[in-house]
């Protein structure tokens, strides 16, 4: 929840001048819903898509202050984040809104960020592995294995977000790794081509050690993309 209308100029005009010439990787931002407009002007044409951080399960109705899916689509989004640890935690999402929430964003023609993860007193129980699988299964069996060859799938260790503690690219590595397998066991077609970015406090420093570990795609950007140099700088560990 940041952004003002002559900040998010600078901020976009910024990255579009940082990431024009890469060509190596794929590049989106997600905005605040009041700023979508914003971005759609700014970013039609270019390298850059964009997508929302948010969106209601429903397509219309009485739900007041909800934002549906097709509003998001007459902006152009092209992506928007499901069930971030900020909505599953602040907002206690449950793994089945999250999962009716990825359906409608791809039955609109979206296509989905889904965010998995454990906290750090799971983490200390020995439990991220059966977290993360029920989190990803709730998708799994309400939309099927097919459905993740138009999705995105994020790791976010939320116990090394903005706490001091991190996760090395290694113990990344190792829940990348699961989700891989996890969804390889349903089909290793989709599970080779699917793209897990990692969204546990990358910056330009930890980027390119984090993008070199084998099931690392890439990474959801929180803090640092609302720098225009460090969210360039970790584009261009990306396209490495």
């Amino acid at each position: 929840m940041y952004g003002r209308l002559a900040r998010n100029q600078e901020l976009l005009q910024g990255v579009l001048a940082g990431v024009r010439e890469l060509r190596g990787a794929d590049y989106a931002v997600c905005v605040p819903y009041p700023y979508l407009a914003q971005a759609q002007s700014l970013l039609q044409g270019s390298n850059v898509a964009w997508g929302a951080q948010n969106l209601s399960p429903n397509e219309e109705g009485a739900f007041t202050g909800a934002v549906a899916p097709g509003m998001l689509t007459d902006f152009g989004c092209k992506f928007v984040i499901i069930g971030h640890s900020e909505r599953r935690g602040l907002f206690h999402e449950s793994n089945e809104v999250a999962s009716a929430k990825f359906d409608a964003a791809q039955k609109a023609g979206m296509t989905p960020i889904f965010c998995v993860g454990e906290t750090l007193a799971e983490r200390e129980s020995d439990i991220t592995e059966q977290v993360v699988a029920t989190q990803l299964d709730a998708v799994l069996d309400r939309a099927g294995v097919q459905a993740l060859s138009n999705a995105v799938i994020a790791y976010e260790p939320v116990w090394a977000i903005g706490t001091g503690k991190t996760a090395s690219p290694e113990q990344a590595q190792a829940v990348h790794a699961f989700i891989r397998r996890r969804v390889g066991g349903h089909d290793p077609e989709v599970a080779e081509k699917l793209c897990i970015l990692y969204g546990g406090s990358v910056k330009a420093a930890n980027a390119e050690a984090l993008f070199g570990m084998a099931d690392i795609d890439g990474g959801l950007i929180g803090g640092a993309s609302l720098v225009a140099e460090e969210f360039v700088a970790i584009c261009r560990a990306a396209q490495k």
